[in-house]
């Protein structure tokens, strides 16, 4: 008996007349077989009918000279069948084969099987097809895994606070910890947090969907900037960090959302005032570049490794140091991207990250 694929639910039995996926491939060779026989007796036929009416009703046994030859209706048949036979054989073992295990890989990955490989073969095109193919299946495979890894993070992000909440509330109720304001705060802080994480969940939900709704009005990027510093002013302030916002004096209003586009500026703001050292600095700079509005976030930290630039906006779980929800920047690329805009990292010469991001201008009336 076959063992089940990996994705097969454990505890299930595995069917024992073979997974569906194997007719597929034999219906479609047994189509290409009728077809390629219909053709050939097509072929035969009309064959033998053109050499009838060519010799005005001949006996169909003899050849032009009527002694019979191997250019007689059925010699021609004959003919036909041995060509038509390799001919069949050749597109066969050239195209149907090949076809056949792309038809099977592709039922296969249907039903969740992303570990399918197929290997190219055929023409020039059909091998391409199958590289296209088996590069698809590779994605959905990292997709796939990236997505049980994120859910098994969030899984215990979740956790975490509400272990918090229950473990504080019980110490009170069981008169371990007093019931003042202190121990109250405590608790306040995890439902900020748990609330967060929630929020930023929703928010990766939406845009995944496609059902992140953006309410779309001319919105002035200096007040953008005031609002978002502003609000991070109070945790700089306790790390001795300068916030530092640089508005050009020409810079357009832009056509957006200004609650999302404050969402990304403030959480840009919190990395960078996290990951810059005490009494360190963050700058925001806003400024026109060729029809959008471009907003620049500094920071004097260390900078980001190298290796960890191009995954940087993937959605991760938080470092065991950070009190966030370790979304922010996956936040912040699906706001931008829903606006139309574009978002880049990079690391500064003299040190600290840059992350940049565009917004559209508002569109004139």
């Amino acid at each position: 008996m076959r063992r089940p694929p990996p994705w097969w639910p454990q505890g299930e039995e595995w069917s024992p007349h073979g997974p569906p996926w194997r007719r597929a491939p034999r219906h479609f060779r047994r189509r290409f077989l009728l077809v390629t026989l219909g053709v050939l007796l097509s072929l035969i036929g009309t064959g033998i009918v053109i050499g009838l009416n060519a010799r005005g009703g001949a006996r169909p046994d003899r050849g032009v000279d009527g002694r019979g030859g191997p250019w007689s209706p059925f010699g021609f048949a004959a003919f036909v069948l041995v060509i038509g036979g390799g001919a069949t054989a050749l597109a066969y073992r050239r195209i149907s084969r090949p076809v056949s295990e792309l038809l099977g890989a592709a039922d296969r990955l249907s039903h969740g099987d992303y570990q399918v490989n197929v290997r190219p073969d055929g023409p020039r095109e059909l091998r391409a097809l199958t590289r296209t193919f088996n590069e698809m299946a590779a994605r959905l495979a990292d997709s796939e895994a990236q997505r049980r890894r994120f859910l098994a993070d969030v899984t215990h992000e979740l956790r975490t606070p509400l272990a918090v909440l229950q473990s504080g509330i019980e110490a009170q109720v069981d008169g371990i910890h007093p019931r003042d304001d202190r121990h109250l705060a405590s608790l306040l802080e995890e439902t900020e947090l748990l609330g967060r994480l929630i929020d930023d969940l929703h928010t990766l939900a939406l845009a995944d969907a496609g059902r992140l709704t953006l309410h779309y009005e001319p919105t002035s990027p200096r007040a953008l900037v005031e609002d978002a510093v502003a609000s991070l002013t109070a945790l700089a302030g306790r790390r001795g960090i300068t916030l530092s916002p640089d508005v050009a004096g020409d810079v357009p209003e832009i056509e957006a959302d200004p609650t999302r586009v404050r969402q990304v500026l403030a959480n840009l703001l919190s990395n960078a005032v996290r990951h810059s050292p005490e009494g360190g600095s963050v700058r925001v700079t806003v400024e026109p570049v060729a029809g959008d509005v471009r907003f620049t976030v500094t920071d004097s930290g260390p900078g980001i490794p190298p290796d960890r630039l191009e995954h940087l906006f993937d959605r991760t779980a938080p470092s065991a140091d950070s009190r966030g929800s370790g979304l922010g920047l996956s936040i912040a690329r699906d706001l931008v991207q829903a606006h139309g805009g574009s978002i880049r990292v990079a690391n500064a010469g003299a040190g600290g990250a840059v992350v940049s991001f565009d917004i559209p201008v508002a569109r004139q009336p």
